[in-house]
């Protein structure tokens, strides 16, 4: 894992949060929803059956713990879950906590509407939230 490197867009576009074993928890810098992404630590893979074996069930667990401890922590009415990749080729896994109150319901948030940017007490708290129901496995950066 050593030559782990996010992609660029990534990175411009989230706040890294945590390693977990495979991978790293990102927070979107969308405001408008809690946006999670996981980016298994695995250079040159694009899709999850590159995985092998061992990292597929890996990231399944780090998946259903992450969308749980985020239904839990802001009580959406849906979990988007989606890995696709058209435009950042490295694998990443979304998971967006969606409301049927919220902007871009019942339709995807992607290309809905522009970004609305943070504020730093409201990432702070909406990071608290979910750091609260991820314990055991999960290294804090």
């Amino acid at each position: 894992m050593t030559d782990f490197v996010l992609h660029p867009q990534l990175a411009a576009d989230s706040f890294a949060l945590a390693d977990a074993p495979l991978s790293r928890l990102l927070l979107s810098k969308d405001a408008r929803y809690p946006w999670f992404i996981l980016v298994p630590r695995r250079s040159d893979i694009r899709e999850i059956y590159q995985l092998d074996a061992a990292d597929q069930a890996q990231l399944l667990l780090e998946s259903s713990t992450l969308g749980r401890a985020a239904m839990q922590a802001f009580g959406g009415d849906k979990l988007n879950v989606a890995a696709l990749g058209n435009l950042v080729p490295q694998l990443h896994v979304h998971h967006i906590v969606r409301f049927s109150s919220d902007a871009a319901w019942p339709g995807p948030v992607w290309g809905r509407h522009p970004a609305v940017a943070y504020d730093e007490a409201a990432r702070e708290q909406r990071i608290q939230a979910l750091k609260t129901r991820l314990t055991a496995g999960w290294h804090w950066l």
